[in-house]
């Protein structure tokens, strides 16, 4: 059986009311503080998706059982959605991280070399050796 998309406005106002517990009133409100804001049909009618639902439920468990105002929410619902941004973000760029390290010298004047695998970099030209370990593996992370 096919998983429903999380994402499809398929809700009237109503049924997400009914389905997050709360009143439409409230959900106009929140649509009106940009707290949950569904998506519009062509004559203006709410939609809401399973997901917008599931944020109307985090919104009222936030508000009743942590007591956090609505302005809090807001902030947290925003940087909950910008972690979820720079997480997308780091796995489109940890491809680009060599798996194994990479030496690299700079010299005196900022400028950056390469040094092969297997080769030694010359100290005596002024530059400083710098080891680069790369973005570490989710596993590493979660060690500790």
């Amino acid at each position: 059986m096919e998983q429903p998309d999380v994402d499809e406005p398929v809700f009237l106002i109503s049924a997400a009311a009914e389905l997050a517990g709360m009143h439409a009133q409230t959900l106009r409100q929140y649509d009106r503080l940009g707290l949950v804001v569904p998506r519009r049909r062509p004559g203006g009618g709410r939609r809401y998706s399973l997901r917008d639902v599931a944020t109307l439920r985090e919104v009222q468990r936030m508000s009743q059982d942590e007591g956090i105002n609505l302005a809090g929410i807001a902030r947290i619902l925003a940087l909950t959605k910008r972690v979820t941004q720079l997480e997308h973000e780091v796995e489109r760029l940890r491809p680009r991280a060599d798996v194994g390290s990479r030496i690299f010298t700079t010299g005196p004047t900022g400028n950056v070399v390469i040094v092969e695998r297997g080769r030694r970099a010359r100290r005596d030209e002024g530059r400083a050796i710098v080891l680069w370990a790369g973005l570490p593996s989710e596993d590493e992370q979660t060690d500790g």
